[in-house]
């Protein structure tokens, strides 16, 4: 097959699950305009057109490998990333998580930019092996400056420089159109329409602690408006545990466990605030949607999710649910010009940092300082 002419960047994603599929999107529209054409390549996951859609590319390609089939070597992968790179004109290669990285670095001579999105992807020590043998054609961005330090202290003989942070981002005005209005919200949800809500989202895991949450509700409760009920959307394998947690509380009636609720963003104008009380969020993109909503923000004071809601919203200590309720009764007694401010300061802030038009400006800066050869045209 002979090369394909356009200049490309090859973008290469493990799967489309979760936010994974927004964060295609997110890294193609960087390129918008550009004269360099994305080709995004998902290495599990059947062919879908939603998902090819949704990805914003030029072209999508599903490999459509099962996670058992990429494990060990992933020489089946490698060579099939070597063939697409070899039918095209590419001139780098973004790729998200560890397992994509590895691949792509491995299977081709191209510059890397390897995106990570947690905590802890280089403790390891073959995994620092591999940075190193690598380091001349491979930078890595990460999702806040938290997982950017995180990386940089588990590769301190790495070049500094090349390990930078470019926040996920949202498409504004597309998350805005799809959510509802409060009335139609509580509705779909089944919320008390008089109700003072409190709005969580996540995973019932120990990582998104919802424990701390619902203490430092049930601390605050006294001093919260009437009827006032907290409502967690998600499942997860502590569910009968927080269950248990809120009826030991006495607060099981106002404990509302909503499930997994599909495009939950949608629904997010049902809540008056939204609280994560998670250990360690690599990021939060919760909290843009949320801050997308216009609702005032608390959450814990480390990871990523503090840099996200800095000088717009409210932190308190990990775990320390006394100060989460403090947060709650403040958040609960803000006037009408106070909320106002709020939600013009959170509309400002995702727009300087977190929309589509600061990731590309961002982008451009660090060029230089990832020093890749090849990254422009």
């Amino acid at each position: 097959m002979m090369s394909s002419p356009e200049p490309r960047v090859l973008q290469f994603c493990h799967g489309y699950d979760g936010p994974f599929l927004d964060c295609a999107r997110q890294y193609a529209a960087l390129f918008q305009g550009s004269g360099l054409k994305v080709t995004t390549v998902y290495l599990t996951g059947k062919a879908d057109p939603d998902v090819e859609r949704g990805s914003a590319s030029d072209e999508v390609i599903f490999l459509g490998y099962s996670s058992k089939a990429i494990r060990g070597l992933k020489l089946g992968a490698m060579r099939d990333l070597r063939r697409l790179v070899a039918e095209r004109n590419v001139r780098f290669c973004i790729a998200h998580r560890f397992k994509p990285i590895y691949i792509a670095t491995l299977a081709t001579r191209l510059p890397v930019i390897g995106v990570h999105h947690a905590f802890g992807d280089y403790g390891r020590f073959t995994r620092r092996l591999f940075a190193r043998a690598y380091s001349q054609r491979l930078a890595l961005l990460a999702v806040s400056d938290a997982v950017r330090d995180d990386i940089r202290g588990q590769l301190p003989g790495w070049p500094q420089h090349r390990i930078q942070t470019l926040y996920n981002r949202i498409d504004i005005k597309s998350i805005q159109a799809v959510q509802v209005d409060r009335r139609v919200a509580r509705g779909s949800l089944g919320l008390p329409e008089d109700a003072w809500v409190i709005g969580n989202a996540g995973r019932l895991h120990p990582d998104k602690d919802q424990a701390t949450l619902i203490r430092g509700f049930a601390a605050a409760l006294p001093s919260l408006p009437a009827g006032s009920v907290l409502a967690i959307m998600g499942k997860g394998r502590l569910e009968s545990n927080l269950k248990r947690l809120a009826q030991e509380l006495g607060i099981d009636a106002q404990v509302l466990f909503l499930g997994q609720v599909p495009q939950g963003r949608r629904y997010f104008k049902a809540f008056d605030i939204f609280a994560l009380s998670s250990d360690h969020e690599p990021f939060g993109m919760v909290l843009l949607e949320a801050m997308a909503a216009g609702l005032p923000l608390v959450c814990t004071d480390c990871g990523g999710g503090q840099e996200v809601v800095k000088d717009v919203g409210e932190v308190f200590p990990l775990g320390d649910s006394q100060a989460l309720s403090e947060r709650l009764i403040a958040l609960s007694r803000l006037d009408e010009q106070r909320m106002q401010s709020m939600k013009e300061g959170m509309l400002n802030r995702l727009q300087q940092s977190f929309s589509d038009e600061a990731g590309k400006l961002r982008f451009q800066q660090l060029q230089n300082a990832l020093n890749l050869p090849g990254l422009t045209q």
